[in-house]
């Protein structure tokens, strides 16, 4: 069985004995109590196998209890987050939690008392309007029924008021599920679950459809995990955790816009979506698509190695697409000319799509004498202006700076440099009078807008969804998006452009103010793969993701010592400089920090990954040996934590 305890030493498959009134619900899956003598503490658990043990004489401990009947880790599971884990330097125990969701009792007996779940079907003429979607891609078909991994390049706008990329992926899985195997459709957020979601019920019976969301109620999330236990087919549809779904036979895993950041996943084992979908497909089987507007170079990588085939469209679709360039337009003009009338011609037909860098109001502002940037006086925190005519506030400690003084030249005075969602959609009511200006951003949600005339302004992915598209659509603040100091900031904004591009009716002008350059070219021309392929010539010579993977480690000055010099040992042909660092980071407890990264190719990925577990297992081991220090003002004790943290495949490296 294995133990639910952080502890990276607890890492492994314990034996435990099964007493005789337990014999009956000790089954494989079910979630359990046991001992744990090193610690004295009772710890939960799931027995992944029972067995005869084939020496009498050895002495085991007995499982406490068994909490529950249901069987939720099956064996599939099990091995699927194992390899997860040591693909990443993890605890197989950390990959469980994100897939297996918190217990809620009334759910799971209503599970439990549940009868049989019959087949679903899909009906006929559902399926002929599936065909003709995957139609549009010569060859996706007979593709997906071969268990291939395929990328394609969804057609920007939307058929029968629903996107298209919603539609294809809709029609992969019905096509699976008429096959009598189940499909995993994962998105970024919550916005592209309700477009699928949409989709997919347009040709599916709703028993079909099973929904797994972080924003679900508690019993309704643990209920849709059970029904993914059944071996009756069925149609996942959710976020980043929903490729962990233990369906019985996945036919298909589907990742729409795997390049988005929210695929990312912040717990550990830190593993993204798209790296825990290609390890499942390795384990299980099955058809496996990666899917979006643009391609990110991670996908671009696996198409030039032949390891995912790329599928081409029927016909090219692409949107119109002008560049304004920044010396076609004066400083003082934040939308220049061509793009402003063309905005005041489609609003008469229906909404126009504004999209901003930031939220807010002003949220950057500097001195208006000498132009140096205004800080917070107690904390120097960045200073921005909530709303017109307002005390400025620190967008750090949020204290309004009452009586300010620049550092520089001791003026008074603030000048705003630069414009949020709400100063932006201030200055369009004013420039279109008496039409209704709508603001989408982190702070003001709008999932939809109708067909009636309105300006939406919106901050890069909160733009709403319209059934029949905008009439056109301005893209702003695209140089200072740019400047982001960030290895991806190139693929991010291409990618926010071309979603926001693809929302665009088919007749619509699409304006990119202010950038050139290789992005502005791609998003013009619509050749997102070519872009990719540049990403990945550039990042290549220094090693960079996804030409290499790149590991990063953090902790003590010893124990990070200890973790290279057995990497070096444990995997002799790393090359010399594969190493960057250890630089210092911080102090903590008394005791200095560093980092350094790891940068190695594909092939020696396993021997670094075993490595640098065995060095955080051996960093934990040696913290926990050491006596407990007694903490100053109190009588209680406690173990100094082990400070060796280990991330493998880190996106956007920095030292």
């Amino acid at each position: 069985m294995i133990v639910d305890s952080p502890l990276p030493q607890l890492d492994r498959l314990f034996d435990y004995a099964i007493p005789a009134e337990l014999v009956d619900e000790a089954r494989p899956g079910v979630r359990v109590k046991v001992p744990l003598r090193s610690a004295g503490r009772v710890l939960q658990g799931f027995i992944v196998d029972v067995g005869e043990e084939p020496d009498a004489e050895r002495a085991l401990a007995e499982i406490e209890t068994v909490i529950s009947a249901a069987q939720v880790l099956p064996a599939r599971l099990h091995a699927l987050a194992r390899a997860i884990a040591d693909r990443a330097a993890g605890s197989e125990i950390d990959v469980l939690r994100l897939a297996i969701p918190r217990r809620m009792v009334r759910a799971e007996k209503a599970w439990l008392g549940r009868e049989g779940r019959d087949t679903p079907a899909v009906a006929a003429e559902a399926l002929v309007r599936v065909e003709a979607e995957l139609d549009a891609f010569p060859g996706l078909a007979a593709r997906l029924a071969g268990e291939e991994r395929v990328a394609f390049d969804a057609p920007p706008g939307a058929t029968g008021g629903t996107p298209s990329w919603a539609r294809l992926l809709a029609a992969a899985a019905a096509t699976t599920l008429a096959g009598g195997r189940s499909s995993i459709l994962a998105v970024p957020d919550h916005r592209d679950l309700t477009r699928l979601e949409e989709a997919v019920r347009e040709v599916l019976p709703s028993e079909a459809v099973v929904r797994i969301d972080a924003r679900q109620p508690g019993p309704e999330r643990y209920a849709n995990y059970l029904r993914t236990l059944e071996p009756t087919p069925c149609v996942v549809i959710g976020n980043r955790s929903a490729v962990l779904a233990p369906v019985a036979d996945a036919g298909l895993v589907a990742l729409w816009d795997d390049g988005d950041g929210l695929f990312e996943e912040p717990l550990a084992p830190y593993v993204h979506a798209r790296d825990a979908a290609l390890v499942r497909q390795r384990l299980e089987g099955g058809a496996l698509v990666f899917c979006g507007h643009t391609r990110s170079s991670d996908v671009e990588r696996l198409i030039g190695i032949g390891f995912v085939t790329e599928v081409l469209p029927a016909r090219r679709v692409t949107p119109r697409v002008v560049l304004a360039a920044p010396q076609d337009s004066p400083n003082t003009a934040r939308i220049p000319s061509a793009a402003f009338r063309t905005a005041r011609e489609a609003i008469e037909h229906g909404p126009v799509l504004v999209q901003v860098a930031r939220p807010g109001y002003a949220p950057t502002l500097v001195c208006a004498e000498c132009r140096a940037p205004a800080r917070c006086a107690p904390c120097g925190g960045p200073l921005f202006a909530p709303a017109r005519g307002a005390t400025p506030s620190c967008g750090w400690c949020g204290r309004s700076a009452h009586g300010w003084q620049c550092a520089q030249c001791a003026s008074t005075r603030v000048r705003l440099a630069s414009s949020g969602s709400e100063r932006t959609a201030d200055e369009l009511g004013r420039a279109f009078p008496g039409v209704r200006v709508i603001v989408a951003d982190g702070a003001h949600p709008v999932e939809r807008v109708d067909d009636a005339p309105a300006l939406v302004v919106a901050t890069r992915g909160a733009e709403p969804w319209t059934p029949r598209g905008y009439r056109a659509v301005l893209l702003l603040d695209g140089e200072r998006m740019l400047q982001a100091p960030d290895l991806r900031i190139g693929e991010a904004c291409l990618r926010g452009w071309s979603n926001a591009a693809a929302l665009a009716s088919p007749d619509a002008t699409i304006h990119l103010v202010g950038v050139t350059g290789p992005v502005a070219r791609a998003l013009a021309t619509w050749t997102h793969p070519a872009y990719a392929r540049a990403e990945l010539a550039e990042r290549a010579p220094v090693k960079m993701p996804p030409a290499s993977r790149v590991a990063r480690i953090e902790g003590d000055v010893p124990q990070m010592s200890d973790a290279l010099a057995r990497l070096r040992v444990d995997v002799p042909d790393l090359p010399d400089d594969a190493v960057l660092g250890p630089v210092p980071t911080d102090e903590i407890a008394g005791r200095k920090r560093v980092r350094a990264l790891v940068r190695f190719d594909y092939a020696r990925g396993a021997d670094v990954a075993r490595s640098l577990r065995a060095s955080v297992v051996q960093a934990a081991v040696t913290s926990r040996s050491r006596r407990p220090r007694r903490e100053e003002n109190s009588g209680r004790t406690r173990s100094p934590a082990n400070t060796l943290a280990v991330r493998l495949d880190v996106v956007d490296p920095e030292l």
